[in-house]
């Protein structure tokens, strides 16, 4: 699964470097939302693949730490990154005439480097956070990463305050921008209703549709794992859902994104057949 998956995400950034017929915005983000998916996934399976085969599976603080860090950085501005996709998709579909004056290459940069340092920023608060409680108890971490649930639930201080933290953060990560983007694909249906023509509205479905319902994957398990309190926490529940949110989900993304996109299918096929020739 894992091989798969950064084989699914690695094509996707190489094709829509090469392909001149995806030098747009929209292609632009997926690019750069497979790089970040790429560096996440790395961040946390091969670890757990090699804790599977061997007998030490220690890890040190700073390296617990900065797992975490990586962690929540990189999926923050994965957030960041669907949300500003929204704004890419909503600009198009329902101010198609505007489109190219509104989402300029400059923008798209932009946007880039804000979802990067917004995460990297918010983690670096949080993970320093949480890594300053004392943890005098049991260091064994019930998971297969240094997730902040596992982790928080091995301090032996009350958490109420990092809690609280945790909570405002995820709300400035993961609530804020799903409501965002559920916002726009108000409008985006919206629009694409009143469009007359049955072939242009499957054409438009199917430019959002794997955006949307990668957005739902990705937001509905981290809101089930990190919007709740500390005394809702469930080792066993936790780990199942983590393991669907850092290696399936992942494995799925490239699948939907190049199922459902009738360009990416023709790239494809036109990188297979210069390479044979």
């Amino acid at each position: 699964m894992h091989l798969i998956t950064l084989a699914g995400h690695t094509t996707i950034v190489l094709i829509t470097l090469i392909d001149t017929c995806l030098q747009t915005p929209m292609y632009f983000f997926l690019r750069n939302l497979s790089a970040i998916e790429i560096c996440y996934i790395l961040v946390i399976v091969p670890n757990m693949l090699a804790n599977f085969l061997s007998r030490n599976q220690r890890m040190p603080f700073l390296g617990c730490a900065l797992q975490m860090h990586l962690f929540i950085a990189l999926g923050g501005a994965e957030c960041f990154l669907l949300t500003a996709m929204a704004y890419d998709r909503f600009v198009a579909i329902c101010n198609p005439l505007r489109y190219t004056l509104i989402i300029t290459r400059a923008l798209c940069l932009q946007m880039l480097a804000l979802a990067c340092i917004s995460g990297f920023t918010l983690s670096l608060a949080l993970t320093t956070l949480i890594f300053l409680l004392p943890f005098c108890q049991s260091h064994v971490i019930n998971h297969f990463f240094c997730d902040i649930p596992a982790v928080l639930f091995l301090a032996c201080s009350d958490t109420q305050a990092n809690e609280i933290a945790v909570f405002l953060v995820c709300m400035l990560i993961l609530l804020i921008p799903f409501l965002l983007i559920l916002f726009s694909y108000g409008f985006i249906i919206a629009a694409i209703l009143r469009i007359h023509s049955a072939e242009g509205r499957s054409k438009a479905f199917s430019t959002c549709a794997g955006h949307l319902l990668v957005s739902v994957m990705h937001y509905g398990c981290a809101i089930f794992i990190y919007i709740r309190p500390k005394s809702c926490y469930t080792p066993e529940q936790d780990k199942i859902v983590s393991l669907i949110y850092t290696n399936i989900t992942p494995m799925l993304y490239p699948m939907i994104y190049s199922l459902r996109n009738k360009e990416v299918k023709g790239a494809l096929r036109r990188l297979l057949v210069n390479h044979n020739r």
